[in-house]
């Protein structure tokens, strides 16, 4: 694994946790009768969101670095996701023979 192939990995399980995670402990302006003019009634009252992108941050390097482990180990491969076997067909591409 690289570093940019280890830096995308992080980046989209974090965005990945992060989506997971900011419609939990959400309050709406309808649930706390404090509605602001302008603005729809479901929008949040107070997001969290500093406090959630901590935790995604946490709970993302968890995920990152056992994905990491994996991936580091070779207990699981790109050819053991090969179902048809196209890295076979095309493994041969610009090579004489």
């Amino acid at each position: 694994m690289t570093i940019t192939g280890a830096l995308v990995l992080f980046s989209v399980t974090w965005f990945m946790v992060f989506l997971c995670i900011l419609p939990t402990r959400q309050v709406t302006q309808d649930e706390a009768g404090e509605v602001t003019p302008g603005t729809v009634r479901s929008a949040p009252v107070d997001p969290q969101l500093g406090r959630k992108a901590r935790l995604t941050t946490v709970i993302t390097l968890i995920l990152w670095a056992a994905m990491c482990a994996v991936i580091l180990s070779g207990v699981i491969s790109i050819r053991d996701t090969d179902y048809f076997h196209l890295l076979d067909r095309f493994s041969g591409v610009g090579t004489n023979g």
